[in-house]
């Protein structure tokens, strides 16, 4: 069980960092120069992080807290399960891929894109942040 909710941990963790990232820098980073290069940038982002590592980490997290939760019967880790599938799953499939996609296809500017897309980012972060919290309280009750 321990294992479990170690790797659970660290799951959140690194999707925490993630999404912490490209709200603290890499969008930053991006609106500091020409929002075609941008674009181009954000596009180029966007096909390059759809890798194994990605997926493992971005399913892995909820999935890994629900199984600790499972095996473990601790309802902290149920909460980092659920907090994470919401605020992380559920906004990226309904809110960031689509804008992705639609930045992709050209029908979305980079001016419209980042804002929205920046501050739907940090609600993920911000979620992955209280999971993971949640998932490190349920670690201590172990």
């Amino acid at each position: 069980m321990m294992v479990l909710a170690l790797i659970t941990l660290l799951l959140h963790g690194a999707l925490t960092g993630l999404f912490y990232a490209f709200s603290m820098s890499v969008m930053p980073g991006l609106n500091a120069i020409d929002p075609a290069q941008a674009e181009a940038a954000m596009r180029g982002i966007n096909r390059k992080i759809l890798n194994p590592w990605l997926y493992i980490v971005f399913m892995g997290s909820p999935l890994a807290a629900l199984a600790a939760g499972i095996v473990g019967g601790s309802p902290w880790f149920y909460a980092a399960a659920a907090v994470n599938a919401v605020g992380s799953f559920l906004v990226t499939v309904a809110i960031n891929v689509p804008m992705n996609n639609a930045l992709d296809a050209g029908t979305m500017s980079y001016q419209e894109y980042a804002p929205r897309w920046t501050r739907w980012n940090t609600i993920r972060n911000v979620a992955c942040a209280a999971s993971l919290v949640l998932a490190g309280v349920g670690l201590t009750t172990l």
